[in-house]
């Protein structure tokens, strides 16, 4: 019998359980958890705090998911890795033995020195759905909320507060939205779209210091706000497996099978980086799709079976009251990269092409089907093989040879 042992307890640890699950049924799986909850989809906390969803409705899985698959949960940090003997030390002291771990810490929020920061009274990260519970204690209808930070965590935490503050103001160094995902002038839709539904914008400018609850910001003028919000973004969490010698960069390095460098050490989700088909480097994914498959296919190789996850790619599907946006690949028209654009009233779709295979696009508006394209991405479908004109003003398979119509109905879309 086996003893596996899980680090960090979101959807690639309970992906990985279902890997190991899927090959053997009987040996123990002790799931490590820093958090008081089950498993829960980060993604969504922001519609817990908007009042759209119960924080029952966000788990990854149903409330005896654990206890079918026959898991014990601990609750605490895992702080150290000893390679040698096969064991992984809690905060509290304790130790836990493994034949085969696997590593799903995720990442923390990253808030960097601010002057003045520590004189300001309600100050909330938001990655948690105790973060969530925390903003929800500190507003009141008449709070003014100042979010530092126009990425993805900032404006799902600008979309789950406007409804509940008198006033949400964003600030980024960055000139636009989103700066990571969408060029200018998709940005430039998706920024309008969230102004026109009551969010305030101060872009190109930042927090420089604080004073209690007056923000003095880099161009010269002040903000008040009742509630700060810094969402600049977030590191992996990956200081004990790197003070073990696991092979880092900016994030645990893995390889298709998602083995780390130490021996029966895998890892999946946000703490790793892995190989971007679309960019052709080792990169950062921090995506849901990708945690849940690195997980499941790192379970499926810890209980001896076998499978690759070889066509990673960063993702993202998002919307903010009724606007919808997807993003995949790699989307920037240098490098030889060509753009093919198609426009209407009420979207907007960037193809970017090289060496004649979609290596990535952004949709704005009309998503419908747009898991199609992830599809090309994924697979490095040749796009001579298939009608891809049709394709753009149509996402649907009839574009396809009977040939890749049957890889993308087998395939991830």
């Amino acid at each position: 019998m086996m003893k596996y042992v899980i680090i960090g307890n979101g959807p690639a640890a309970v992906s990985c359980i279902d890997g190991i699950r899927s090959v053997d049924k009987n040996s123990s799986i002790n799931v490590i958890s820093k958090e008081a909850h089950p498993a829960y989809f980060r993604p969504l906390i922001s519609y817990y705090l908007e009042g759209k969803s119960k924080a029952e409705n966000i788990y990854c899985r149903d409330e005896d998911f654990y206890e079918k698959n026959g898991c014990e949960t601990v609750i605490g940090e895992a702080t150290a890795l000893d390679q040698d003997n096969k064991t992984v030390t809690l905060k509290s002291g304790d130790s836990i033995v493994y034949d085969k771990l696997c590593i799903c810490t995720g990442s923390s929020p990253f808030v960097p020195p601010m002057k003045g920061l520590e004189t300001v009274e309600n100050q909330y990260t938001f990655l948690t759905i105790d973060d969530s519970f925390a903003i929800e204690k500190a507003i009141t209808k008449d709070s003014r909320v100042l979010i530092i930070g126009a990425g993805l965590i900032g404006l799902k935490c600008a979309e789950g507060l406007r409804d509940r503050v008198q006033s949400v103001t964003v600030c980024d160094l960055a000139p636009r939205v989103l700066s990571s995902i969408l060029d200018d002038e998709c940005a430039a839709i998706v920024q309008k779209h969230l102004e026109d539904c009551g969010i305030s914008f101060s872009l190109s400018d930042t927090a420089e210091r604080f004073e209690g609850n007056l923000a003095f910001m880099k161009n010269g003028g002040a903000i008040p706000f009742d509630v700060l919000v810094p969402a600049l973004g977030v590191r992996p969490n990956i200081g004990f497996f790197k003070e073990a010698g696991g092979e880092c960069g900016r994030a645990i390095v893995v390889d298709n099978a998602m083995q780390t460098s130490i021996e029966n050490v895998y890892a999946a989700g946000d703490c790793v980086e892995q190989y971007d088909i679309s960019f052709g480097e080792k990169r950062i994914m921090a995506l849901l799709p990708n945690a849940n498959i690195g997980g499941y296919t790192a379970g499926v190789n810890m209980a001896g079976g076998e499978t690759s996850f070889d066509n990673a790619v960063p993702m993202n599907s998002i919307g903010f009251w009724g606007l919808h946006m997807m993003t995949a690949g790699t989307y920037a028209n240098d490098g030889g990269a060509r753009m093919i654009e198609e426009k209407g009233e009420n979207f907007v779709k960037r193809f970017f092409i090289k060496d004649n295979k979609l290596i990535g696009f952004i949709i704005i508006g009309d998503v419908k089907s747009a898991g199609i394209y992830t599809n090309l991405v994924r697979n490095q479908t040749d796009l001579s093989e298939l009608d891809f004109d049709s394709l753009i003003k149509n996402p649907n398979l009839l574009p396809f040879s009977e040939k890749n119509r049957r890889k993308t109905l087998g395939g991830v879309v």
